[in-house]
């Protein structure tokens, strides 16, 4: 090796050596965050604290094929999903980033050539040659910018499972729902046809004068209102399925391919799976992503303090110039260069300290998000779970108030026709049956959704992203494309 390049190898080993010396800046410790031991229903027969979530709740909670098919689409088309993809990308390149800012900054190959001419003679000359410059990272700034660059990473990706999360939880409640008011329509068809009977039945006594015009007003009033109903469910349901489409990254369109015919209501399980509180911690995707950027912030507080002393640069050049290209790589033509320079700002010392300040404030509050966060959470789930569970007691009552309403209307239809009661008692039975299937039908759907609710409070379903039928950040036809449009993302996107 030749003396002087000898000498630069040596500045830049020696350099490298003392990077690795110091971090400024606290080195994150996970937060303690308050979490219960136990659910407060815990003692419910219907909570199982033991066994955890599921990652495909939906299959296990409802066993429905359409379901499942709709989640799957869902999955591999939804906007949204696939626009937070895109934001893990930056970030891994925001992490790649920052990983070669510890190298040399300024690598340069460099040549030239030049030809003048002065009174009559000719100048030719020839260059070739390596210029490199690199601050060394004696404090650990370019380290801690790797270190919080990662935990933002890590943050995008939570971002992306809270994504999936909703996702899922919002085509399962949607899906609900449309069950739910196909099931309310049907049931209000049905009393369209009882009232449409009764109306019947008051004609025919008119008809034998039995009884007034006032009867046929009273059921004629109830008919229209309960026809009047089913336009507006109607609506709501094409609604529900227009919501759907875009859910699976479609715009709005029939979805009877989709849905097939009407069906029951996806019923619940009797006994549902929670996990223990404490495993909110590592499911809830807004709990990581709060304490992955509590962690990224803590690094910027070592950013910030190495700004606090001097920076060390070393750098120099390499090179051959000659006037005749024959000559280049000739010894005496060798040029070379080799620097070393620090900065310091100490006339800037007390913006500096403000800005170590600054990032530690911000680190503080963000400590205090991530706190709040998890309580909140808690809070979340808690009240997911009561509303399952009171909702489970309410269609219990409903069911029993409805098969009664049930019984009374067709007792009262039948002493009607005998002429033992007045077409008051029929109007009212009537109006209260209407009223109760009704309910009993909302009931239904309403413990459905509430149990989604539990899950998605609990941040189930992201794990699926990690399984053997893993979710793709990008589908393959995105990388295709991005690939076409640049090569950059050759080996990167496989």
């Amino acid at each position: 090796m030749k003396p002087r390049l000898r000498t630069l190898t040596i500045a830049v080993t020696v350099t490298l050596a003392a990077s690795g010396c110091t971090m400024l800046g606290p080195d994150y410790e996970q937060p303690v965050a308050p979490v219960e031991s136990q659910w407060l229903e815990a003692g419910d027969s219907r909570i199982d604290s033991q066994a955890p979530v599921d990652p495909t709740w939906w299959r296990a909670s409802f066993a429905d094929p359409v379901l499942d098919a709709l989640v799957e689409s869902a999955l591999q088309e939804n906007l949204t999903l696939r626009s937070a993809g895109l934001r893990v990308l930056q970030s891994q390149q925001q992490l790649a980033i920052a990983i070669g800012n510890q190298y040399p900054q300024q690598q340069q190959l460099v040549g030239g050539a030049s030809k003048d001419r002065q009174s009559g003679t000719t100048f030719e000359n020839y260059n070739l040659g390596f210029n490199l410059s690199w601050e060394a990272d004696i404090w650990g700034r370019y380290r801690r910018q790797v270190e919080s660059a990662s935990a933002l990473l890590d943050a995008s990706v939570a971002s992306f499972d809270g994504a999936l999360v909703s996702l899922v939880s919002q085509v399962a409640q949607t899906y609900i729902l449309i069950r739910t008011n196909q099931n309310r329509l049907e049931v209000a068809r049905k009393n369209v046809e009882l009232q449409t009977e009764a109306q019947r039945i008051v004609l025919a006594k008119i008809k034998a004068g039995d009884v007034s015009d006032l009867d046929k007003g009273q059921v004629d009033a109830l008919l229209n209102n309960t026809r009047a109903s089913v336009p507006l469910l109607e609506a709501t349901l094409q609604q529900l399925k227009n919501s759907l489409a875009s859910l699976l990254g479609k715009p709005p369109q029939n979805l009877n391919y989709l849905l097939g015919q009407k069906q029951d209501i996806p019923s619940a399980p009797a006994t549902i799976a929670l996990g223990m509180p404490q495993d909110l911690i590592r499911q809830r995707p807004d709990i990581r992503i709060a304490e992955r950027q509590l962690a990224a912030q803590g690094a910027q507080i070592g950013v910030a303090e190495a700004e606090l002393y001097p920076s060390l640069s070393i750098g120099g050049s390499i090179g051959t110039a000659a006037g005749d290209t024959g000559d280049l790589f000739d010894n005496s033509s060798e040029t070379w260069n080799i620097f070393g320079a620090f900065q310091w700002n100490i006339f800037n010392y007390g913006r500096l300290k403000s800005n170590v300040r600054l990032q530690d404030a911000r680190f503080q509050q963000l400590l205090v998000d991530y706190q709040n966060t998890v309580i909140l959470a808690q809070s979340d789930v808690e009240s997911a779970i009561v509303n399952y569970l009171k909702a489970y007691e309410e269609l219990a009552a409903y069911q029993m108030a409805a098969d009664a309403s049930s019984q009374a209307l067709a007792i009262s239809t039948y002493q009607y026709r005998d002429g033992l009661v007045s077409f008051n008692t029929v109007i009212n039975t009537l109006t209260s049956d209407t009223q109760q299937q009704d309910l009993l039908v909302a009931a239904q759907g309403k413990v459905a959704t509430n149990l989604v609710q539990v899950y998605r409070a609990l941040g189930g379903g992201w794990e699926i992203r990690g399984n053997s039928d893993p979710v793709e950040l990008l589908p393959a036809a995105m990388k295709e494309q991005m690939r076409e449009r640049t090569g950059a993302w050759e080996g990167i996107l496989e």
